[in-house]
C-alpha cells in the first residue's frame, strides 16, 4: 500500500471529539461498536477488508465540510466513497474516516439547455434513469453500477466516447470540498486550475460534491455481441484494432477473451465455452447494423445477435457479471499500436481467462478523445488508440494467488509493446513511478495545484499525487 504515504495506528480522537462529531452531523456516524459497522465497511472488491476508525454517511455538503475538518483537525486519513467501485479498494481505510456519499444522489435535469447536475453518490445507473426519461445521456462507463465520481475524476470513458469524448470532456463544473473545509465550485470560468486537474487527477484535490454535464439526444442505440471460435482470437484481434481506428464515430466496439455466460441471449451450447469476441453499440440506432457489419463478416462467427436497446438497458448489460463482493486483481495499459508480439501475447494468455467474470478487454479511445490536447485536461493519452484490462475476478479467493500470477504475466507480456502507462481508473496499488507515468507530462502541473489545494496531502487515499516540494 506503499503509495499513499498513509500513518495508521494513531490513537485517533477521543470520544468526545467524536460525540461533538457526531451532533454536527445530520447523516449517521458509524463506528465499530455499531452494528451497522460491518456491512458499512465492506467495498465493491472483496480482496479489500479494512477497518476504518469511523463512517460518516453525509446527508448533504454541510455534512462533507465537518467531515474534511474533522478528518484534518484529528489527523485521521479521510477514503472517499461515492459510488463504492474503487477496485484499489480506495473507499475505505484502516483507523481511517470514510466520508461516505453514497446517500447524496440528487439529480435534476434541463432538457431545454441539455445539461444535468448530479450529486456524487449517483452511479451512472442513476445518472442514466434520470436523463433517458428526456431522451438525452453522456458518456459514462460500461458498468451501470460504477460511481459517477469516481469515472469522471479519474478521466472516464464508455459507450459514447468516441462520438462525444471522455466523461471529463463533458463536465461542466463541479462543486468541490478543499482541504481545507472551503466549498468552491471547478469550471473554466472559476478555480480553473483546479477544474483542469479534477479532469482526470482522480480525488487528489479534495472532495467533489456535485458535478454538471453536457447531454448529447441519445435514446435507443445499437448493440450487437459477436462471438468467435477462441482460436481466431489473433485474426479477429488484428481486424478489430485496424477496424476500429478508422470506423465512424457513431459506433463503439470493444475486443474481449471470455467464457460464456450461463444466461441469455447465448444459447445453452455455448455456456461455459472460452471464446473470443466483440461487442459493438452504435449511438445512431438505424446505422449500427451496417457500421458493424464488417465485423460480422470476417467469416461466420459461431453468434451474434443485432438490436436496437434503450441506452440504459445496455448501459446495465454487464452488471450481473461485476456484484459487489467479488474479489478483483487487475492490470491494465495504454496502447498507441498493437503490434503483433503483442497480439501474440494476447493469443498465448488470453484463452486462459480463469473465470466467466474475469475480463480481458480491449477498448478504443480514439474519435472524439483524439480532439482534445494532451495538456487541455489532466488526463494525458490523448493520441492512445486503445486500451487494454485483464481481470482476474472470482467469488472465490481460494484461487486467487493462481489468477494473479495469470494477470501479471499477461501483463508483463504485453507491457513492453504498450504506451508506458494506465488509465489510472484501472490501476490497483502499482507505486508512485506507475502513477506518474499514467499522467506523462502533466504530472508536474497536477503536484503545483495539488501544493495550493492540499499542501499536507490529506487527500492521500488514493492514486495519490504528492504536493510538489516548495
Amino acid at each position: 500500500m506503499g503509495n499513499t504515504g498513509v500513518a495508521t495506528g494513531a490513537a485517533g480522537p477521543d470520544e468526545r471529539a467524536i460525540a461533538a462529531f457526531r451532533s454536527a452531523l445530520r447523516g449517521p456516524l458509524i463506528g465499530p461498536a455499531d452494528a451497522a459497522y460491518d456491512p458499512a465497511r465492506r467495498v465493491y472488491n472483496a480482496m479489500i477488508d479494512r477497518r476504518p476508525r469511523l463512517i460518516a454517511r453525509c446527508a448533504d455538503v454541510a455534512d462533507v465540510i465537518h467531515c474534511v475538518n474533522f478528518a484534518r483537525e484529528e489527523g485521521l486519513p479521510p477514503a472517499i466513497r461515492g459510488g463504492s467501485h474503487s477496485v484499489p479498494g480506495f473507499g475505505t481505510w484502516d483507523n481511517g474516516l470514510v466520508i461516505d456519499l453514497g446517500t447524496m444522489k440528487g439529480i435534476h435535469v434541463d432538457p431545454a439547455r441539455r445539461v444535468a447536475r448530479v450529486q456524487a453518490g449517483c452511479t451512472w445507473g442513476d445518472f442514466d434513469h434520470a436523463t433517458h426519461a428526456f431522451g438525452l445521456a453522456t458518456p459514462g462507463g460500461l458498468i451501470s453500477t460504477t460511481g459517477v465520481a469516481g469515472l469522471t475524476l479519474g478521466g472516464g470513458f464508455g459507450h459514447l466516447t468516441r462520438r462525444y469524448g471522455m466523461v471529463c470532456d463533458n463536465l461542466i463544473s463541479a462543486d468541490v470540498v478543499t482541504a481545507d473545509g472551503r466549498f468552491v465550485t471547478a469550471s473554466e470560468k472559476e478555480n480553473a486550475d483546479l477544474f483542469w486537474a479534477i479532469r482526470g487527477g482522480g480525488g487528489n484535490f479534495g472532495v467533489a460534491t456535485s458535478f454538471e454535464f453536457r447531454l448529447y439526444p441519445v435514446s435507443m442505440v445499437y448493440v450487437e455481441p459477436i462471438l468467435y471460435p477462441v482460436e481466431r482470437g489473433p485474426a479477429v484481434l488484428k481486424f478489430f484494432a485496424d477496424f476500429i481506428a478508422q470506423a465512424p464515430r457513431e459506433l463503439s466496439s470493444f475486443f474481449a477473451y471470455l467464457i460464456v455466460p450461463p444466461a441469455p441471449p447465448f444459447p445453452e451450447g455455448l455456456h461455459g465455452t472460452t471464446m473470443c469476441g466483440i461487442v459493438s453499440v452504435c449511438s445512431d440506432p438505424e446505422a449500427g447494423a451496417n457500421l458493424a457489419r464488417p465485423l460480422r463478416e470476417l467469416g461466420p462467427p459461431v453468434f451474434s445477435i443485432g438490436h436496437p436497446a434503450p441506452y440504459p438497458a445496455v448501459q446495465a448489460m454487464f452488471d450481473g457479471l461485476m456484484p459487489h463482493g467479488l474479489h478483483h486483481y487487475w492490470k491494465a495499459d495504454m496502447v498507441n499500436r498493437l503490434n503483433e508480439p503483442a497480439i501474440a501475447a494476447h493469443a498465448q494468455y488470453g484463452p486462459q481467462i480463469p473465470t466467466v467474470n474475469s475480463v480481458m478487454h480491449v477498448y478504443p479511445l480514439n474519435g472524439a478523445v483524439h480532439d482534445v490536447a494532451a495538456d487541455a485536461t489532466a488526463f494525458a493519452y490523448r493520441d492512445a488508440q486503445l486500451t487494454h484490462i485483464i481481470g482476474a475476478v472470482s467469488g472465490d479467493p481460494a484461487p486467487m494467488p493462481r489468477y494473479r500470477e495469470w494477470v501479471r504475466a499477461y501483463w508483463e507480456a504485453l507491457h513492453p509493446h504498450s504506451a508506458g502507462g494506465s488509465y489510472v481508473n484501472f490501476l490497483m496499488e502499482e507505486g508512485n513511478e506507475r502513477i506518474a507515468t499514467s499522467y506523462r507530462g502533466n504530472f508536474a502541473r497536477l503536484a503545483q495545484i495539488k501544493r495550493k489545494y492540499d499542501p499536507d496531502n490529506l487527500f492521500r487515499v488514493n492514486q495519490n499525487i504528492p504536493p510538489a516540494a516548495d
